[in-house]
């Protein structure tokens, strides 16, 4: 059962029976390993970028070899077993394997932790399987809708959904990061007994491992390998206003107008979907948008940037649905209809997965929408959202969805993001609503998907957020007040709208929207395979009320203030790959507070908020990390780091505390003398 070991320059490999095994350098304090039955190693990097020579010390003994890249060494036996070590010599990650060490006759179990194995398939399951850590915490993984920061305990799918977003890294509290390098469907299970990783259909086990002392180190050395998100544009840091949706032309710019007779901030508005006639086309209906560039004009004087949304769904009667299904430009169904999608009609996807189709689509929003200035683009449906969630008939040209369904959302966003590079466009930012491993270097700016209007979906989006932030995401928002229902006369949907409104000033895009009822009606449920869209209510910061408003009103002069620190923020980002939305533990590493506490954020290095996530909540405890001294922003008031407050919350109040010695108190707090809405503690 021994196997053969070869050291060569840059990885160690090992040969059993039908089995290559590849263990190498890639990047800082990192190893990549794969494992494949076929002949020779498949050559598709994924979400891992080519790294430049690297060095590791390799050293081959008769029973065991090891590989050593700077903090991070892997050792493996001549029976293929791996184990790795972090630079103190202590172990940080195991396979599982379960063999007969004993006598054939006892039956002992025989469970291997690398298994490719057809199960009534063409191409092979993959099943990765390790050790499971003692007392580990998870985070990370992109964005699921539950109330839970730490994953350890959870199985997730691997694949994307609406609001369900599958970016297969994560961080460990043990000192390392990993990144499950597949995107086929699958599911990750992070036991107590075992962690273990499931593709679905792949002839290849992949993954990616670096060694890092804190969360910021493996995040930093994990992003150096699989992109960076680029310039941070300056009109991004302001207030969105978005709904579902304005209807025409003469909507969209008196929106505008009342937002600047009210003198309040506003720095891009969204016409969402339907906007067109017909899904596919990727044009303005001139019915209601007669003069698109008379528009964009006058947004621009008013120093507001204009958003677009764009669908990938094509239906037959689009002006491109012949030349695309000519192309190969269509996602294509192994069985059945050639129906993938019903939104007001039968619809298929487009199919982003060569750089042809990409091309052929940057190309059309350049046509009918780039030459009148617009240059933000809403990649809506960006799973894409299949009516039902059968992988296994649908096929894209660079292969199934079963295989490659994940990197769905990342061609889509590369297809704009290279368009705009090319055409000479340095700050390419694109809201998307899914997103894969590397999709930050490709101007993604990810959202938490059409999510429910509670306080229960509320508490998701702020534990979504941070995980797709330990993800490699730095660029995330979630829809304030939540996306389906809330109507504007409800005093209960006015006081999460608030609270909502609260942490969206604190998240690196603030950005208001939702499908909100009709002033007066109740919801009726019709499950027609439609809603109506036509009949969505205010949605904006004037529509709740005039105590209410004169709460946003000043959340917004508060964001208006915080901007350059948001874009300080988002530079930092830029250069290393940080989150710019963080946990406590992210920046507080060695206080064992932090890592308990998971309803708190940070903005950047400096500023911590407590975000009030239950109704009618008067009052909420606050930690204040340890190790710097804590500004309370509303009084002026220092605290020391390493105690927990009670500390009042009226509807007017989130608590709000900044780093002492950052200067950011002098600079945020400004001209808001008395205080937000001129509170006091």
């Amino acid at each position: 059962m021994k196997g053969i070991v070869k050291g060569e320059q840059e990885r160690l490999s090992w040969r059993y029976d039908d089995e290559l095994l590849y263990i190498e350098a890639w990047g800082r304090d990192s190893l990549r390993v794969r494992s494949t039955h076929l002949e020779k190693m498949p050559e598709k990097d994924w979400a891992l970028e080519p790294q430049g020579e690297v060095k590791p010390i390799i050293k081959i003994s008769e029973d065991s070899a090891s590989i050593t890249n700077g903090k991070i060494c892997a050792r493996i036996n001549t029976y293929g077993y791996i184990t790795f070590y972090n630079e103190k010599n202590e172990e940080i990650l195991k396979e599982r394997w379960e063999t007969r060490e004993v006598p054939v006759d006892m039956m002992a179990t025989e469970n291997y932790a690398r298994v490719l194995k057809e199960w009534g398939g063409t191409v092979p399951k993959a099943v990765m399987t390790f050790e499971s850590n003692k007392n580990e915490k998870i985070y990370g993984m992109g964005q699921y809708q539950m109330e839970y920061l730490d994953l350890k305990g959870c199985e997730l799918e691997l694949c994307h959904k609406n609001s369900q977003t599958s970016i297969p890294f994560y961080i460990s509290n043990k000192g390392y990061g990993f990144l499950w390098n597949n995107p086929a469907v699958g599911t990750v299970n992070f036991a107590k007994n075992l962690t273990r990783w499931t593709a679905e259909a792949s002839c290849i086990i992949d993954y990616w491992i670096t060694a890092g002392e804190t969360p910021a180190e493996s995040l930093e050395n994990y992003t150096a390998v699989s992109g960076r998100p680029g310039e941070f544009p300056k009109w991004a840091s302001g207030f969105w206003q978005s709904k579902l949706r304005y209807h025409n032309q003469e909507e969209v710019l008196e929106t505008a107008r009342e937002y600047k007779r009210r003198g309040l901030p506003l720095s891009v508005i969204v016409i969402d979907f339907f906007h067109w006639k017909h899904q596919g086309d990727w044009s303005f209906d001139p019915e209601y948008f007669p003069d698109p560039q008379a528009m964009v004009d006058e947004l621009k004087e008013m120093g507001v940037e204009l958003m677009v949304s764009v669908w990938p769904t094509v239906e037959p009667y689009s002006e491109n649905y012949a030349r695309l299904k000519q192309l190969g430009f269509l996602t294509r169904a192994d069985r059945g209809v050639r129906t993938q999608y019903h939104c007001l009609g039968a619809q298929v996807f487009f199919d982003p997965t060569t750089q042809g189709a990409r091309e052929f689509l940057y190309e059309k929003l350049k046509e009918n929408y780039g030459k009148y200035g617009i240059r933000i683009f809403w990649l809506d449906e960006a799973e894409p959202e299949y009516q039902q969630f059968d992988y296994d008939i649908y096929r894209y040209q660079a292969g199934s969805a079963r295989e490659i369904g994940g990197i769905y959302p990342l061609c889509y966003s590369q297809a704009i993001y290279d368009g705009m590079k090319k055409d000479g466009i340095e700050d390419p930012m694109n809201l998307t609503r899914s997103a894969w491993a590397g999709s930050q270097k490709f101007g993604t700016l990810l959202w938490s998907g059409d999510i429910y209007s509670s306080f229960r979906s509320f508490r998701m989006q702020i534990r979504a957020g941070l995980n797709a932030g330990m993800a490699g995401i730095a660029w995330w928002t979630s829809d304030i007040g939540g996306f389906w229902g809330g109507d504007p006369e409800s005093e209960e949907f006015r006081e999460l709208l608030v609270r909502w409104f609260q942490f969206g000033v604190f998240s690196p895009i603030c950005r208001l929207h939702g499908h909100r009822r009709p002033s007066g009606t109740l919801p009726e449920v019709v499950d027609s395979g439609m809603f109506d869209f036509n009949t969505c209510g205010p949605n904006e910061v004037w529509s709740y009320g005039e105590k209410n408003y004169g709460i946003l009103k000043e959340l917004l002069m508060l964001r208006e203030r915080m901007r350059p620190y948001v874009e300080e923020t988002a530079a930092e980002a830029s250069e290393t790959g940080l989150p710019m939305l963080r946990t406590l533990f992210f920046n507080y590493p060695e206080d064992e507070n932090c890592w308990e506490t998971e309803d708190e954020i940070m903005l950047g290095r400096d500023l911590l908020a407590a975000p009030v996530t239950y109704p009618g909540m008067t009052s909420r405890e606050v930690y204040l990390p340890k190790g710097d001294r804590w500004i309370d922003y509303y009084n002026g008031k220092v605290y020391e780091g390493g105690q927990t407050l009670m500390y009042p919350t009226p509807l007017e109040v989130i608590p709000f505390f900044i780093r002492e010695g950052s200067g950011q108190y002098e600079k945020i707090r400004g001209q808001a003398e008395g205080g937000l809405c001129g509170w006091k503690n």
